[in-house]
């Protein structure tokens, strides 16, 4: 508390959600650093960007949508993404003169006096009147639970320290989970590793055709009435299925992409079903998802009984002065920016003493 700041908002996190947030709080005329912070545990630009996996190039990003104010133009498709977006984002921030502390940990928000939220860090307290929590998922992977998982003598590795194909090279390794991250591992494992085996829990859906504008409206409004009922919210992807592109042609050709039903238990060599058979595996890797990295809004008691944070837009019901941005409705790259610049519009409300708008 001896290293106590006042300021009128606080971003938290600066990925996509938080830069396109802080551009429309410097839109509004508050100056970074003065009247808005934005604080980033990360040791640099790029968001959870600069910590994808080095096969996964710029050309393989699917819906990158351009912040606010500024396009990216002129990237190499071949370069690996957490360089583009790295070196895009650093280039964001600086052109808008956004002051991105780092690396600051966040660690709780609660009350504070006079009706502001202290914001406690590994840098000091920040007083402020609203908070914009810009955090995404990407720090909490999530691992499911699986019998005699803790007896597997093999590796077991989550999406998020994926290595790359090259460090599967002769090695039987068994991929859990029907996403885009679950199909891409397999693609580019497989021409390393001694053989694959793909576990999903539900079937994989595969969309066909273009991903239009309806289309994500219609995907976006699903995961947002999960929201609204303050339920965990599920990944726009999850609702959308996964595009059926060549490469998966590709790959459900050539037996890549056999989907086998989720696995009874883990044994010290491999997995097993129910009905008694087994995969001999050196390697599981759980390409699982991630869970929204919230935690330190804990001491606000904003979660409802079904587990989520129910929000009215992107303000949270049971606190006008906290905004979640990227969270849920808003996780894609596009409905951060568009959450972003309304969550500003409310709190500029907030600041003026006015009532919020509906959401």
């Amino acid at each position: 508390m001896n290293n106590m700041r006042e300021v009128e908002v606080v971003v938290v996190g600066a990925g996509q959600a938080g830069l396109a947030s802080a551009y429309h709080l410097r839109r509004t005329g508050l100056e970074a650093d003065r009247d808005f912070v934005v604080l980033d545990h990360s040791p640099g630009p790029g968001g959870a960007w600069q910590f994808r996996w080095p096969s996964l190039t710029y050309g393989k990003v699917h819906g990158m949508h351009a912040l606010p104010g500024m396009e990216l133009v002129g990237a190499d498709p071949a370069r690996a993404s957490s360089e583009v977006i790295s070196e895009y984002f650093d280039r964001y921030e600086r052109t808008f003169d956004l002051r991105v502390l780092r690396p600051v940990d966040v660690r709780a928000v609660r009350e504070g006096p006079g009706g502001r939220l202290l914001v406690e860090t590994s840098g000091g307290v920040w007083a402020t009147r609203a908070l914009i929590s810009a955090t995404g998922t990407w720090d909490r992977p999530f691992w499911p639970r699986s019998p005699g998982q803790e007896t597997f003598r093999g590796r077991q590795l989550h999406t998020v320290r994926y290595p790359g194909p090259e460090a599967f090279a002769g090695q039987r390794v068994v991929v859990v989970g029907g996403g885009a991250s679950g199909t891409q591992h397999l693609l580019e494992i497989a021409p390393y590793a001694a053989a694959t085996t793909w576990v999903t829990r539900r079937p994989p859906v595969f969309r066909e055709g273009p991903f239009d504008e309806e289309a994500g409206r219609a995907a976006v409004a699903l995961v947002e009435e999960r929201v609204r009922q303050g339920l965990p919210p599920r990944s726009v992807v999850s609702v959308t299925g996964l595009p059926l592109n060549d490469a998966i042609r590709e790959g459900l050709a050539a037996g890549v992409l056999d989907r086998q039903p989720m696995f009874d238990r883990i044994t010290p060599d491999g997995v097993e079903w129910g009905d008694g058979r087994r995969v001999a595996a050196d390697v599981i890797l759980w390409a699982t998802g991630f869970r929204p990295a919230v935690g330190h809004l804990t001491p606000l008691r904003l979660r409802e009984p079904g587990g989520g944070v129910r929000l009215e837009g992107t303000r949270a019901a049971a606190d006008p002065r906290v905004h979640l941005v990227g969270y849920g409705p808003s996780a894609s790259t596009i409905g951060a920016n568009r959450a972003g610049r309304a969550a500003v519009r409310d709190i500029r409300r907030l600041l003026a003493g006015q009532e919020p708008a509906a959401a």
